[in-house]
């Protein structure tokens, strides 16, 4: 195709998140305000429902953000203070923001090739105050949770999955979400299933410990509203839920047409030797990935995102390029995780996203192969 004809393509189109559906939307938030109903009302409940049928978990729990809901899971299984818990420093700081609030101390590790946690590198820095492990199912790729859990069977400690990047991803048929003590997901407007501002799920297996996170969300109040424990305000607006439950209904075709996307990209770049892609849509019967982001790897970076820039393609580097243990102000200093770092060097983000067209995803391929000479 010819790259002759200047395009205009966001990283982005944040418009797109409410457009794709714009009247079921609009009928499913005016149904929640014109009952005044706000607040842990039917649309949450059956939010809950939904999504727990939808990745096979017998418990969703709706709460404010992604954030707070690791927190909360943090705290549920009774994390704390003296304690560590190992993640991948290749993750947004959130992950061990939310170790941090809970009073533990957050232990960032390296990554295998496929930039999710490297099992190996937990077991390195497993110590005697190690209590938890979080992998973060990373850009709709689920963490090889055999090895993960595995490790956490033989130190005894906690999993609980950041996967909020991973809703609908699986690992051998388990949706990410389902392994662990806990589940979190983040329902930010630009994720996969995303609301019109912040929101999280937590997901649990376990009849005891959805009754503690639901009380956590709600000020620790138990189902008859008393205070049986110290608890916060992170509960899910029912007009989110209400807005989540018309998006949830398009999700299997959200999802399916990321992994299209991401079969052109895989089709169309794979040859060149100065990039290094994800695993494409069918390359691992392993591994389902839903494609939240279409990270790569690219000799001379900068110079090809201002190519690409220059004909009209918006490019971002995840998290403004550093990894969490290069924030040296949050007490990470000497800290050497040599796979991340070396892959911070050449990674950034394609465009992807439902409102990307066909024609949009070769036109970025072909300046790609331009800019390398092919």
């Amino acid at each position: 195709m010819s790259t002759k004809t200047l395009q205009s393509i966001p990283f982005f189109r944040y418009p797109h998140v409410f457009q794709q559906q714009r009247e079921e939307i609009l009928a499913a938030m005016m149904k929640v305000m014109e009952r005044g109903a706000f607040i842990l009302q039917d649309e949450l409940n059956q939010f809950e429902h939904e999504v727990a049928k939808f990745v096979g978990s017998k418990h969703a729990i709706g709460v404010a953000d992604g954030t707070e809901s690791m927190i909360l899971a943090l705290n549920a299984a009774g994390i704390g203070l003296g304690h560590e818990v190992i993640f991948c420093s290749h993750t947004y700081i959130a992950t061990a923001s939310a170790i941090h609030f809970a009073g533990a101390t957050p232990i960032p590790v390296d990554m295998r090739v496929d930039r999710c946690i490297d099992p190996e590198a937990i077991r390195r820095a497993i110590t005697k105050r190690t209590k938890a492990i979080i992998p973060t199912q990373l850009n709709g790729r689920t963490c090889d949770m055999d090895e993960i859990m595995s490790i956490a069977r033989e130190h005894g400690l906690v999993v609980i999955e950041d996967a909020a990047q991973a809703l609908g991803s699986k690992y051998k048929g388990r949706a990410a979400g389902t392994f662990g003590f806990a589940g979190s997901i983040s329902l930010y407007p630009a994720k996969v299933l995303g609301c019109f501002g912040d929101g999280g799920i937590l997901f649990t297996q376990d009849d005891n410990t959805n009754e503690v996170l639901r009380e956590l969300r709600d000020h620790g109040r138990n189902k008859e509203g008393n205070v049986v424990r110290w608890g916060l305000n992170s509960r899910l607006d029912t007009l989110q839920a209400a807005v989540l439950l018309v998006k949830l209904r398009a999700f299997p075709a959200e999802i399916a047409r990321r992994r299209e996307l991401a079969g052109i990209y895989d089709d169309r770049l794979t040859d060149l030797e100065e990039m290094t892609l994800p695993p494409g849509p069918d390359a691992d019967p392993n591994h389902f990935d839903i494609y939240q982001n279409y990270e790569v790897e690219g000799d001379r970076r900068e110079a090809l995102r201002a190519h690409l820039q220059e004909n009209g393609v918006r490019t971002i580097v995840q998290w403004a390029g550093t990894p969490v243990h290069k924030f040296n102000k949050l007490g990470f200093q000497d800290v050497r995780i040599p796979a991340v770092e070396k892959f911070f060097e050449r990674c950034f983000l394609l465009p992807m996203n439902t409102s990307l067209t066909n024609e949009e995803a070769h036109y970025i391929c072909d300046n790609i192969r331009t800019f390398y000479g092919r």
